[in-house]
């Protein structure tokens, strides 16, 4: 508080802040079918509804599922039977759904269409006598759930080292397929480093890395790393995301403070000593209610002026699996 020069107290006069909002940020169309799923799976079955792990890595949208009914388990054992069952949006191996069926259980795959994909991508090589290279995090749950697809010979790497130790004979016909929570930039080196020991490996057209990831990745180094010269990068997402901890390690990588909060309790006013302007991004599996409460937060420690970056509009949608179609 300072003196006003009647003597009275007044409020301390509080420096304006810029914040940045990153476009595209938050829910992808993967993210935000796998919830529908759930909660469509909900009103039509009614609670409660078993999720084999979270349904996406956050725990805002894991709460407030639970709060509709959904019980989330790590394995199919902890589903009574007959019960409704829902596997997430990281896909599952073949054995869990082997189980699934073998225990009859009615059951949903929530699988991000993109996902999807790349399963589908990897056993097509396999089928042609392929051998399958996973570029990936070792025990990611989507990682599990692609190695648990292919029925054919697969390695995984998720580092140049990786390629260097894989022990393949020099005849193998090769081809690679990735994660989707890795972008075109997280993947290049890696890539590289296998094209450079299998010149003939096979791998998948840039079109079908997952627009989500790239778009994000893409909208932080704007605001990290050019024109609009964060001083500080907020990144709301859960600890154990893995595209949100990337966003983090972008803005890192571009020399600006980053921090990754679950929500606005994760804010330590502190950060903001010195900072002019905030750029605000969110994970592809962070709600936007999220997001909003960060910037109400920092509304109440300083003025700000909001400002939402130009960036691409996503327009993706998904259907719904036909069960649960209206």
């Amino acid at each position: 508080m300072s003196t006003s020069p009647h003597g009275t107290l007044s409020a301390p006069v509080r420096a304006p802040l810029r914040v940045i909002l990153a476009q595209p940020r938050g829910f992808c169309a993967g993210v935000d079918r796998a919830i529908a799923i759930v909660k469509k799976a909900l009103e039509k079955y009614g609670a409660p509804v078993y999720v084999r792990h979270e349904i996406v890595h956050n725990k805002y949208v894991v709460d407030e599922l639970k709060n509709l009914g959904a019980v989330f388990v790590m394995e199919l054992d902890q589903v009574p039977d007959g019960a409704h069952t829902i596997f997430s949006a990281h896909g599952v191996s073949d054995a869990v759904e082997d189980e699934a069926k073998r225990r009859d259980l009615p059951y949903i795959d929530a699988a991000c269409p993109l996902v999807t994909k790349v399963h589908s991508q990897g056993q097509k090589h396999a089928n042609k006598g392929e051998h399958v290279v996973l570029i990936g995090h070792a025990g990611h749950p989507e990682v599990e759930g692609t190695l648990g697809r292919i029925k054919g010979t697969t390695y995984l790497v998720g580092s140049v080292d990786d390629v260097a130790k894989l022990v393949i004979d020099k005849d193998t016909h090769l081809a690679y397929i990735t994660q989707t929570t890795l972008s075109v930039d997280d993947t290049r080196h890696i890539i590289e480093a296998l094209q450079a020991r299998f010149p003939d490996i096979q791998g998948p057209d840039l079109k079908d890395i997952c627009y989500a990831t790239q778009n994000r990745q893409q909208a932080v180094r704007h605001l990290a790393c050019s024109q609009h010269n964060a001083d500080l990068l907020l990144v709301i997402g859960g600890k154990n995301s893995s595209n949100s901890n990337r966003l983090r390690e972008i803005g890192d990588d571009c020399g600006v403070p980053s921090y990754l909060i679950d929500d606005a309790d994760g804010l330590d006013p502190s950060w903001l000593d010195g900072v002019n302007t905030v750029g605000v991004t969110a994970g592809a599996s962070a709600p936007e209610i999220l997001v909003q409460g960060v910037l109400d937060r920092l509304d109440e420690l300083r003025d700000t002026t909001v400002i939402v970056m130009s960036g691409i509009e996503e327009s993706m949608h998904s259907k719904l699996p036909p069960q649960l179609q209206t």
